[in-house]
């Protein structure tokens, strides 16, 4: 008995990848929905709180400072190995190579630039904020602290926020944005969102990242998400220039036309008007009703002793003694 084989969910996803040929139709940009916009206040002013409770600071450097004198990397220290790599998926220039060669990839295949554009303004803006504030407020870290129980800012350092954090809410987060259904930007943004925080709270363990640079790079990399469809009328102008340059070089005078495929350009085919011999027509499946063959009188020759005969004629040259076998030759003087 044959049995027909189970599809794994990998070939499911290969198979809807396949159906997806161009980009599809149902996808639309996001807007700045009233949602969002609520969103989008509540997380500056998140933003702006916490630096102000840094800045001031108030019971959340006390925490800091507590959860630095705790050292989890010699609490735990078997878990060290793990967080060396795990932190990697924070670091803008690792995890801006997988995502891009993802996006470009569904950039190809859906024939739109709106997935490496959308991803390349993200990061823009991550490199101007985020880095605007690091240097902006100067804060040390906690291997370089001067003062026990101070904020340490504005003594030129370049931690706060985390950049780990914000780059892995941004590089992350933006495989959510970009989602072809609901379904899948909740399940990838609650993927995105936990990995990141897991990206904060290694540099904490390490010990490179207070725990108050980790909630503001949270937020700092959400505000970036939320603020996006702001943006989304620039990438259509964009693509749109980028395609009509494309056309432009394409259709530059003095360019060889590409050649064109053979294989999908009909081909006329002329009637054969002067072919000598009759085409032999399909061979009938049952005996049908003849009339019975008459032979003309004379010799008649078997099959081996005929000329071959081509569409062209005979390929022998005319013999004139040549008599066929079982005919009577003329008597030869």
């Amino acid at each position: 008995m044959r049995t027909e084989r189970k599809h794994t969910r990998l070939d499911r996803v290969f198979a809807r990848l396949d159906r997806e040929p161009e980009r599809p139709a149902h996808i639309g940009m996001p807007r700045m929905s009233r949602h969002r916009m609520v969103l989008f206040g509540a997380t500056l002013a998140f933003y702006v709180a916490i630096v102000w409770a840094v800045v001031i600071t108030s019971w959340l450097v006390r925490l800091d400072w507590q959860v630095m004198f705790f050292r989890p990397y010699q609490q735990w220290p078997e878990l060290h190995a793990f967080v060396d790599y795990y932190v990697v998926l924070g670091q803008r220039g690792p995890t801006a190579v997988m995502v891009a060669s993802w996006l470009g990839w569904r950039s190809w295949r859906q024939h739109t630039l709106r997935p490496l554009l959308a991803l390349g303004v993200s990061l823009l803006l991550l490199n101007v904020t985020v880095g605007a504030a690091k240097y902006g407020m100067g804060r040390l870290g906690p291997h370089y602290a001067t003062e026990i129980g101070s904020s340490e800012m504005w003594l030129g350092g370049d931690i706060f926020p985390s950049g780990h954090t914000a780059n892995a809410v941004v590089t992350w987060g933006i495989l959510a944005y970009l989602a072809s259904t609901p379904r899948a930007r909740r399940w990838l943004s609650a993927v995105s969102a936990v990995t990141s925080l897991g990206v904060g709270l290694s540099t904490v363990y390490i010990g490179t990242h207070w725990l108050s640079d980790v909630v503001l790079g949270w937020a700092a990399g959400l505000l970036i998400l939320l603020a996006l469809p702001w943006f989304e009328p620039l990438i259509a102008r964009t693509e749109t220039r980028v395609f009509d340059l494309r056309d432009r070089w394409l259709a530059r005078p003095g360019r060889k036309a590409p050649a064109k495929d053979a294989v999908g350009q009909p081909v006329m085919l002329k009637p054969l008007t002067d072919r000598t011999e009759p085409v032999a027509g399909p061979v009938p499946t049952g005996r049908s009703a003849r009339p019975p063959a008459h032979l003309a009188p004379g010799p008649h020759t078997t099959r081996a002793e005929r000329s071959p005969v081509s569409p062209a004629g005979s390929r022998r040259p005319p013999h004139p003694e040549r008599h066929p076998r079982g005919a009577t030759s003329a008597t030869r003087p």
